[in-house]
């Protein structure tokens, strides 16, 4: 039989629980979280992102026969040496001015000529001084022609260029240009040299020998 109880028990037993500590719920036993990544003592398993590529060691492809020339701009890569990595571009006088080196002749040299030479006079100052050189732009190598053309100017020269590839490369002959008296002005070692050359022949398969192998600083003058 349920026993019945006094409203004195009652009120005692909502007492007692009334005045059980609230720490007590506290100790019940919670669910544990596993560390958030990245957490001190969690293993850390995503990897660093790859360092970017170094610009400074790429260059442009040059001829075989590239020297370099004023208005060049060049990349000089001393590895593990920042302060003296940089790019330079090669003054009228034919140098090039480098931190603690000073002035050094690049002019007339090759990209690797230009390299032994820096690591020589490197070696004064750094031990076994490691050096890239590397071509950025090359301004020396420019053909030129003028006159009675579309767009006369400068044109580089990255290979090997005729009269009349400059010729069509800059827009073909304007209407009244002399074809016939085309003139080729080339600085031969402080010498002027003077070529001939008739568009009309070349242009028919005729006399093909003066279309000559234009020379970084030669200018076809179209009359």
């Amino acid at each position: 039989m349920p026993v019945a109880l006094r409203p004195s028990a009652v009120t005692g037993i909502l007492l007692l629980a009334l005045c059980l500590p609230a720490s007590a719920a506290a100790q019940t036993p919670s669910a544990v979280r596993p560390p958030a990544a990245g957490a001190q003592g969690a293993p850390n398993t995503s990897r660093p992102p790859a360092a970017p590529a170094n610009a400074a060691t790429t260059g442009l492809p040059v001829p075989t026969d590239y020297v370099i020339g004023p208005a060049d701009v060049l990349g000089i890569v001393f590895w593990r040496d920042a302060d003296m990595t940089g790019d330079v571009t090669v003054r009228p006088d034919g140098m090039i001015t480098l931190p603690l080196l000073q002035d050094i002749k690049a002019a007339g040299l090759s990209p690797d000529q230009l390299r032994l030479q820096i690591q020589q006079a490197a070696s004064k100052l750094i031990a076994d001084p490691n050096v890239t050189v590397t071509v950025r732009t090359i301004n020396s190598r420019n053909v030129f022609i003028t006159g009675e053309v579309t767009r006369p100017g400068p044109y580089p020269v990255s290979g090997q260029m005729t009269i009349m590839q400059l010729i069509s490369v800059a827009g073909g002959l304007n209407e009244y240009a002399d074809r016939k008296g085309i003139t080729v002005l080339r600085n031969e070692g402080g010498k002027p040299q003077t070529f001939k050359f008739n568009y009309s022949e070349v242009s028919k398969g005729k006399n093909v020998t003066q279309n000559i192998v234009l020379r970084p600083g030669d200018t076809v003058v179209i009359p």
